[in-house]
């Protein structure tokens, strides 16, 4: 898909649930940290991504983890824009996961076509000028404090209220910014300032946040509660439980899912959806 055929879906309001793929170019996330070694591991894993059904690849140089230590831009850049130059030729949308506009700059400039910001635009208000002017999309998640410190006993009266509340108010300062409001994206931020019972009222209540009329994008794939869950220690053995938050969430308005597993996410999404339109 061409950013513009994306553009497109974008702007679809009846655009069918796509996949994003994870791609860390970092030593340290929390279930595939160090697993690309160089250059010919991204490319690999970009193109195994790709050809099993990933429409955008996400690529990130800082770990958000819980109890993750920020990553300066400028090494971000330098594990960011080798793997984007590598990839732009690949077939996908390229998406930056960065709450620095530096970082983003660079990025775009190098071939990436979207901007993934878990800050949603409080870490550094250029990203959404950068976006409008570079007329990209850009993902904009809820997260209660900073990956350091966000799992430190987080606290709501409503979380899905508040979560809504939050998504409605940056989504507002990004088209204040000039980005058009088809290239927003929000994302309620499973696992970042979250205990279970937060996460499952989030996932539970997903068409609350589909209803603000944005493109969705949810990130469940091999998270924390998910092991708790299913009682699976090892993030990359929780993919029965990641397929269930993904089955749900396209089922209750989730357009972009963010995943690790690609094909077997993929084969979940196609049952959702031959459901969805039967």
């Amino acid at each position: 898909m061409t950013p513009t055929e994306f553009d497109a879906w974008l702007a679809d309001p009846d655009r069918r649930p796509q996949l994003m793929g994870v791609l860390n170019v970092t030593p340290d996330s929390f279930s595939d940290g160090g697993d690309l070694h160089d250059l010919d591991d991204v490319v690999r894993r970009a193109r195994e991504m790709v050809a099993r059904g990933a429409l955008v690849l996400d690529i990130g140089g800082e770990s958000t983890r819980p109890g993750a230590v920020p990553v300066s831009a400028a090494e971000q850049i330098a594990r960011v824009v080798p793997a984007v130059e590598a990839l732009r030729s690949m077939g996908a949308i390229l998406s930056v996961d960065t709450t620095d506009a530096d970082v983003a700059r660079a990025a775009l400039d190098a071939g990436a076509t979207m901007l993934n910001d878990i800050s949603a635009g409080r870490h550094d208000s250029r990203m959404f000028t950068l976006a409008a002017e570079r007329q990209v999309p850009i993902a904009l998640m809820h997260m209660q404090g900073e990956p350091r410190t966000m799992q430190h006993e987080p606290r709501y009266d409503d979380v899905v209220t508040e979560v809504r509340d939050f998504l409605t108010g940056r989504a507002a300062a990004a088209l204040t910014a000039g980005v058009a409001r088809h290239r927003v994206l929000v994302d309620v931020g499973i696992g970042f300032g979250k205990t279970i019972e937060h996460n499952l009222l989030l996932l539970k209540h997903h068409a609350r946040i589909a209803e603000l009329g944005y493109a969705t994008l949810l990130g469940t794939s091999r998270k924390g509660f998910i092991g708790k869950l299913t009682g699976v220690d090892r993030p990359a053995d929780r993919v029965m439980g990641t397929a269930a938050t993904i089955a749900w969430g396209a089922a209750n308005g989730a357009n972009l899912l963010r995943v690790h597993d690609v094909e077997a996410m993929r084969q979940t999404l196609a049952v959702v959806e031959a459901i969805r339109r039967a």
